[in-house]
């Protein structure tokens, strides 16, 4: 299975990335620069923890950096993946509990990141309605267009894991 598929009428974002609430930041691997190309977002030292959920050599972060790797397709996900996401989102809770700046990024920065700081607002307190809005105002409409995503999102993530442990 491949982890991004080439959607052609998805624009890349305008930017890197985008802080979704104080501390808690969502991007890419790839954004369209100031001259209407696509350039590479390459993460340094600007964050505390990293989450990459599509890993792409040459993008980072420094070493040093905090650096979590659990690539993810963008497309149905197994339990074991569900549950990843659902780690991922608790490490980033815990981070921002300190005081950390978090990234949490994929390819452009709509999907896979999406789920994740989705399920970490939701952990926070919100509704998945909520969060979804709040990532698509903050980050682009384009977020979370991934309707599967979104459905995960609605049931609750530990609900979707369970579904699809019982469907393996």
């Amino acid at each position: 299975m491949r982890t991004r598929r080439k959607q052609p009428d998805v624009p890349a974002p305008d930017s890197p990335w985008n802080e979704i609430v104080p501390g808690l930041w969502m991007g890419g691997h790839e954004f369209r620069g100031h001259s209407g190309q696509p350039e590479f977002a390459v993460v340094r030292d600007e964050f505390d923890l990293v989450q990459t959920l599509l890993r792409l050599p040459g993008h980072g972060p420094d070493p040093g950096v905090e650096h979590h790797v659990w690539p993810i397709p963008d497309g149905p996900l197994d339990g074991t993946q569900l549950a990843g996401v659902m780690r991922l989102a608790q490490a980033a809770s815990d981070a921002l509990d300190e005081g950390r700046k978090v990234l949490v990024r994929c390819y452009h920065g709509y999907n896979r990141s999406g789920l994740v700081i989705a399920h970490t607002l939701i952990r926070s307190g919100r509704s998945a309605e909520e969060a979804i809005r709040t990532i698509r105002a903050r980050r682009s409409p384009w977020a979370l267009h991934n309707d599967l995503f979104v459905d995960y999102l609605r049931a609750g993530l530990p609900t979707a894991r369970l579904l699809e442990e019982l469907a393996e």
